[in-house]
């Protein structure tokens, strides 16, 4: 019972940490209170339809899903950086265009509805419960983290140039989790199939990775206000 409720209580941190993400790009641009209404309530309504998708999904599925999971990761933390930039760039240039560039941080992305959906399933199974009730504990823990921390962000009063470096915090970030966490699980003796590498693909986001990057720093260096 301790080790259910353990899991338990990690599966909900993760979505609550998914939901401050959200709520970090929702609080530092420039939109209204009510559009960040509509992005929580969009997240709820998702996790709810994940809760009813619980156990139609195939393993084979969720395989191949993971097996480009490395290849969303680089590309998003990709475009985060590069967004990073632009945002930081234009509002330096005094045009704020955080309205457009917070998507990257906060609205739903393959990499996140992936891991959302691979919470839920998990959840389903430790608390043996229907996938609709799931999703809708999922979903409420979602949009109350994403709609209370937009709102207490929104109060720390930061300018455009925060969402910049933030974006571009989380995108390095998330370029060393995909390299870092791999190669962790490569070196302990557990043999999971599942976290296989693939050079080919991991190529190919580095490559893709590199390209916005300097895609980035070619705005940041030669765009015109």
């Amino acid at each position: 019972m301790d080790v259910i409720i353990l899991a338990t209580f990690g599966i909900l941190t993760s979505i609550l940490v998914f939901g401050i993400k959200t709520g970090l790009g929702c609080g530092f641009a420039d939109i209204k209170k009510r559009e960040i209404v509509v992005i929580c309530a969009g997240y709820f309504v998702i996790s709810i339809i994940m809760g009813y998708l619980v156990g139609t999904v195939s393993n084979d599925f969720l395989e191949t899903i993971s097996g480009v999971g490395l290849l969303f990761h680089v590309l998003l933390a990709g475009l985060m950086i590069a967004a990073g930039i632009y945002t930081q760039k234009q509002w330096n240039c005094g045009c704020d265009v955080s309205r457009r560039t917070f998507i990257f941080l906060s609205l739903p992305c393959p990499v996140c509805l992936t891991a959302l959906f691979i919470a839920t399933t998990m959840l389903a199974t430790a608390l043996d419960l229907s996938g609709p009730v799931i999703g809708i504990i999922v979903g409420s823990v979602f949009f109350l983290s994403a709609l209370t921390s937009s709102l207490l962000f929104r109060r720390l009063g930061k300018t455009p140039e925060t969402l910049g470096s933030v974006m571009m915090f989380l995108g390095i970030f998330y370029v060393l989790g995909a390299v870092l966490v791999p190669a962790y699980m490569q070196s302990k003796t557990l043999i999971v199939p599942q976290l296989t590498m693939n050079t080919g693909a991991m190529l190919a986001s580095f490559a893709v990775l590199l390209l916005f990057i300097t895609a980035g720093f070619a705005v940041h260096h030669w765009r015109e206000c």
